[in-house]
């Protein structure tokens, strides 16, 4: 999982496997470990109507609807947005890069704008 955060924005980017361990664990994590301690960041499955977030000891948890879950697995909807405060939330799947790259991208979505 990825997460990308700038100013007042938090974007999560999720693989294929993880879209799937969403759907059937009702949650997905990711840890950075610094020095003094770890900074968690993980989405997990609520039964609220609206795609929320929050900020408690060194954790992000982004919520996200089961519905909306479902769609991620079930359809080609590439994401959800929403917002808490000021802050904007986004949650996608995590489509292969067009560019080269030297990041693994083998659990990636094939991205619709690659040409064969």
């Amino acid at each position: 999982m990825k997460i990308r955060i700038k100013d007042n924005s938090i974007r999560f980017r999720l693989t294929q496997p993880e879209v799937s361990e969403l759907s059937r664990d009702g949650m997905v994590s990711s840890v950075t470990q610094f020095v003094d301690r770890p900074f968690v960041y993980l989405i997990e499955k609520t039964k609220d109507e609206v795609l929320s977030a929050v900020f408690i000891e060194n954790r992000i948890v982004m919520k996200i609807p089961e519905a909306m879950v479902q769609e991620l697995v079930s359809t080609d909807t590439v994401g959800f947005s929403g917002e808490v405060g000021m802050v904007k939330l986004l949650v996608e799947k995590d489509f292969v890069c067009i560019d080269n790259t030297i990041e693994d991208q083998s659990d990636n979505y094939p991205n619709p704008n690659m040409k064969c």
